[in-house]
């Protein structure tokens, strides 16, 4: 099983993100969206599903029509392949590159790729001026920008709030947690700031480990799970402490797939 983690370029219109969701129902396993990120993150199973969503959201969005803090280079921004179980790394890697083919042919839209060849925050500091894009033309489609498609083994992606912090703080306290398997951003959202983060090795350093480290910096007003998590990573934390960090059995991969 191979699932895909579409981040998507629209978080303040409800009429569109359930049209989005409707285009993936059957294999869609979660939507979290956020307004002052302006950005949607789609769940879903299989090799389909992404594309349905990828064609509704190029019709449906323009980048030129978008603001939000959260970075991001397309309508379709990320295109995260993932293997579950029975699958493997080879097959994240094949359905990448198939989509990534699928995209510049029917949607004109140019993709950069990531996994073994780089990172997506490479790609973030790189994109239009030192790196082209892979596949497809070596300059943005017009309203739907590029995507960014790859390949990677599970990683959470978790929100701290924090309140009467200033952006320059947080952004100090962002860079101060980062390590190599903790990714951060200092943002501001709202009238709260937040660091936003991937774990992209949550059981080396889940979502226990960089709430208590940021929390030796300033305090955390509240915790927000963006998507869902493997239930291994869910395992490893004390359940006490699943109300602080905003988890539950409910929010993890294998719930969802089971119960959809």
């Amino acid at each position: 099983m191979i699932a895909c983690v579409i981040n998507v370029s629209e978080g303040r219109n409800h009429a569109i993100v359930e049209s989005l969701a409707q285009s993936c129902a059957g294999d869609l396993l979660d939507i979290h969206s956020d307004p002052d990120h302006n950005r949607s993150v789609f769940t879903m199973v299989g090799v389909d599903a992404p594309r349905a969503l990828a064609r509704a959201a190029v019709s449906a969005l323009s980048l030129n029509d978008h603001s939000g803090v959260h970075p991001r280079i397309g309508v379709v921004d990320v295109v995260p392949f993932v293997p579950l179980v029975d699958s493997t790394m080879h097959d994240a890697h094949l359905a990448r590159d198939e989509f990534a083919a699928w995209a510049t042919t029917e949607l004109g839209v140019p993709c950069f790729l990531y996994g073994t060849e780089r990172t997506l925050p490479d790609i973030r500091k790189t994109a239009w001026t030192s790196l082209l894009p892979n596949v497809g033309s070596p300059v943005p489609h017009p309203t739907a920008g590029a995507m960014c498609v790859g390949a990677r083994d599970p990683l959470v992606a978790y929100n701290l709030w924090l309140k009467d912090v200033d952006l320059a703080t947080t952004r100090r306290i962002a860079s101060a947690v980062r390590t190599a398997n903790i990714r951060t951003l200092g943002l501001q959202v709202g009238t709260f700031t937040q660091v936003s983060v991937n774990l992209i090795q949550p059981m080396i350093s889940g979502p226990n480990d960089v709430y208590e480290a940021v929390s030796q910096h300033a305090a955390v007003h509240h915790a927000e799970l963006v998507g869902l998590l493997p239930s291994s990573v869910l395992a490893t934390i004390p359940h006490d402490r699943w109300g602080d960090l905003d988890l539950s059995v409910e929010q993890t991969i294998e719930w969802r797939v089971t119960n959809r």
